[in-house]
């Protein structure tokens, strides 16, 4: 008999032996469940006595139980209040027992975390994984969150491209029931993208795509050089990169049906594939303006739209126009209207019209953004993508926008933008979820140059320094005429407004010996500002303070008298021996309407700068330059032709411009001769027999340039694509053509060069390559021709 219920032992034999049978159905010995010592059925107890705790207070215990004395309890009850001291995770055992009119309270308390350590990860510190897991020192141990933590590092592997990876979990008792947590790192190998194949495009190569996804193939030559990681999210993104990239050509019915990445069967790369229906191009017809909104006139947003008739789609064209009559219907006041673009598509004749309805849509504000999973980034950084805040009308298009500069940022593997409903029905939260990940990256680089000879460098960078967003680099660069040292940081929202700013602190010192007889230093620090002056253009402001240094040195040449000192340095360079302090501001104007930055097919860049020494220090000129360049595509793009004029010119203002200060061509600038190896030159004997043979640049240059590339008939997997071009360009003008013990003055008149030549590009595993062969069809003599030039490099 139990006492304080005043009820017969046989009822509680039942209960006990039903409650025996209900923990063998559910499998108690895998998830364990409180028994009572006794049965229980309907009664009270005068006290609850709690046993077997150590750190736990018994008051707090008796909290969880949720049972009071005098209480009136089931023995469901009774149940339910172990199941809550379970639920706590603080105990591994917990026994209810009622013994006469006292309620015990039995239990097991899990051990503490005394310290938590990571063995056997190499490329993510502990410090990164500490971020991800839920257990921390000084809580209560489980089995059941040391697997689910093992699980989350799991995957944090995976994000980083490691699908090998293998967690596990071990404690090391310690005294007073405390336990080292230590994870058994297995790191594994890097899992590469193997391959990426297209089904269904028959319009645009696979090369091409490729380049408009972010996922990226990994090479031959992978395990020396760059490794390209597999990333699950970017499958979700690169759908829309494709859909964008055919939208921005005319391909209005493309729609992505599938993207799927198949493992390996050794689990050691990845095969993605993308499959596409590409449709038809279409070229605009009519495009019009209706308004529902009164006040606002029609005509002032016709005058908005980009797109003309019988161009080609491309919905960059439309969303910029939307862009500018919203902004213009703002001004006006109409803060809450919306432009929707309908599109009538003619597929018969594969034309679409467009209507762009103004429409006043409800008045619905921004409550409050909310960002949630940046452990790193500060919530700023975040924030100023928007362009709305708190308070202000929601506007849908801002949303979207402020979500693709959040992913283009790559500070997170995962970013999303959802709309919740505010407090009120004309209320929203903006509600931002993000995954950090690591942005800093060591990286080594070799690679050959026929100007330079073979190049080494070593960078490290960090693009979210602190969390703040900040670009940090150092770059170290060696080669054989050329050896450089690089500082710089980046803020690229300047007291959180749109404007960048920057300082780059460099030193550098390059060999001049092959096509003149000095050596040149350079150590300077550069502040600069970049800010937008429309949706396409930009404006750099700069200043630059710096110790430029002239070395001259006689070159040794063995010519046929066996006089090893036949060649001297020009006497207007020996003027000039000796260090010098430029103080100078500029600017450079940039406008960009180029289809892509890196693979232009179609589109204009022009861009104008100049910079004013005199500030101070030693050097007194002004410096100009400008270039403008055009591309158009044929043949689906696969034949892409550009056109290019740049010049420049240097007007000093004390006793003449330097060697350092003045431009030089050749080498890229100027294919089939060398770098420096045209223009005015000192080739006099002078009046101790011995001769010199020294380029000395020019105040002003112009270069034009003609070029065409196209496929070479070879399979587009291979990435090897053929060019033909065409260089002109002159270099003249010095302030001073003669030094005192010249026998002559030096010819600084403009003379025409040419060379025309083929060239060879192959995006090759371990890097672009590139082979040219030039021959100058306008030459002076003397000058120092080039008629290979091969580059070659990469990053790992």
């Amino acid at each position: 008999m139990v006492e304080g219920f005043g009820r017969g032992a046989l009822p509680g034999l039942l209960i006990r032996m039903g409650m025996l049978c209900l923990c063998l159905v559910l499998g108690t010995a895998a998830l364990p469940i409180a028994v009572l010592s006794q049965a229980a059925p309907e009664g009270s107890f005068s006290q609850i006595e709690v046993r077997g705790n150590r750190r736990i207070e018994a008051e707090t215990i008796r909290v969880y139980a949720g049972i009071t004395p005098g209480q009136r309890v089931t023995a469901e009850e009774l149940n339910l209040a172990a199941r809550k001291l379970f639920a706590t995770g603080l105990f591994s055992n917990v026994n209810v027992t009622p013994q006469g009119g006292t309620l015990v309270l039995d239990v097991v308390e899990n051990p503490t975390i005394n310290r938590i350590n990571f063995e056997g990860n190499d490329i993510l510190d502990d410090e990164a994984l500490e971020t991800t897991i839920n257990s921390r020192p000084r809580r209560a141990y489980t089995r059941g969150a040391a697997e689910a933590d093992a699980q989350i590092l799991i995957e944090t592997y995976r994000r980083a491209g490691r699908y090998g990876a293998e967690v596990k979990p071990v404690i090391i008792e310690q005294p007073d029931n405390r336990v080292d947590l230590v994870f058994e790192i297995f790191e594994g190998s890097v899992t590469e993208v193997t391959s990426i194949n297209f089904v269904g495009n028959t319009k645009i190569s696979d090369r091409r795509l490729r380049s408009a996804v972010q996922t990226s193939e990994a090479g031959l030559l992978s395990f020396l050089f760059s490794s390209d990681n597999y990333d699950p999210d970017r499958l979700e993104l690169d759908k829309q990169l494709l859909r964008r990239y055919y939208l921005e050509r005319g391909y209005l019915d493309f729609v992505v049906t599938s993207a799927t990445a198949e493992l390996s069967t050794e689990r050691d790369g990845f095969f993605v594939t993308y499959s596409v229906e590409e449709g038809e191009t279409y070229t605009y017809g009519a495009s019009d303006v209706t308004t529902e909104a009164a006040g606002l006139n029609p005509d002032d947003f016709r005058a908005l739209i980009e797109t003309e008739e019988g161009d080609l789609y491309n919905i960059r064209e439309v969303e910029r126009s939307v862009d500018a009559m919203s902004f213009l219907a703002g001004q006006q006041g109409y803060a809450f209207l919306q432009v929707r673009p309908r599109v009538d598509r003619d597929a018969e004749n594969r034309v679409v019209n467009i209507t762009y309805e103004l429409v006043e849509g409800p008045k619905v504000y921004v409550e409050r953004i909310d960002i949630r999973g940046n452990t790193s980034t500060l919530d700023r950084v975040i924030r100023r993508q928007f362009d709305i805040v708190e308070g202000d009308a929601f506007d849908s298009r801002a949303i979207q926008r402020a979500r693709q500069r959040i992913t283009e940022l790559d500070y997170f593997g995962t970013a999303d933008v959802q709309v919740e409903q505010g407090t009120d029905e004309d209320r929203a939260v903006v509600v931002v979820e993000v995954e950090e990940k690591l942005t800093g990256s060591i990286q080594l680089g070799v690679g050959y140059a026929s100007s330079d000879g073979p190049i080494g460098s070593f960078v490290i960078r960090e693009d979210n320094f602190l969390g703040r967003g900040q670009r940090v680099l150092l770059d170290l660069t060696v080669a054989g005429q050329r050896q450089s040292v690089r500082v710089d940081f980046f803020e690229p929202a300047f007291l959180d407004r749109d404007v960048s700013a920057g300082v780059n602190v460099y030193y550098r010192r390059t060999d001049r010996n092959d096509e003149s007889s000095f050596n040149e230093q350079n150590i300077g620090l550069e502040p600069r500002v970049v800010f937008p002056t429309s949706a396409v253009g930009e404006v750099e402001l700069r200043y630059r303070i710096s110790q430029d240094e002239i070395d001259p040195r006689d070159r040794l040449v063995d010519d046929d008298d066996n006089d090893n000192n036949d060649i001297r340095t020009s006497a207007l360079i020996e003027e000039e021996d000796g260090a010098r302090i430029t103080s100078s501001i500029g600017y450079t104007y940039t406008h960009d309407l180029r289809d892509d930055a890196i693979e232009t097919r179609n589109g204009f860049l022009f861009s104008f700068g100049q910079d004013l020494a005199g500030l101070g220090g030693d050097a007194y000129y002004v410096k100009t330059t400008g270039s403008a360049k055009a591309w158009t595509s044929f043949l689906d793009g696969d034949v892409v032709l550009s056109a290019e004029v740049e010049g420049g010119a240097l007007v000093s203002f004390d006793d003449g411009s330097t060697v350092i200060e003045r431009f030089f061509l050749g080498g890229d600038t100027l294919r089939g001769f060398t770098f420096g190896g045209l223009g005015p030159r000192d080739g006099l004997t002078y009046s101790d027999g011995r001769r010199a043979d020294d380029f000395l640049g020019g105040n002003f240059y112009a270069v034009g340039r003609l070029e065409a590339s196209f496929p070479v008939g070879l399979p587009e997997d291979y990435g090897i694509y053929g060019g033909v071009f065409a260089d002109v360009g002159t270099l003249w003008g010095l302030d001073n053509t003669r030094a005192p013990g010249m026998p002559s003055a030096v010819d600084d008149a403009p003379q025409l060069r040419a060379a025309v030549g083929l060239t060879l590009f192959w995006d090759s595993s371990f890097g672009p390559l590139q082979i040219s062969v030039a021959y100058p069809v306008l030459k002076e003599e003397g000058d120092e021709e080039e008629f290979f030039r091969f580059s070659a490099g990469t990053r790992f």
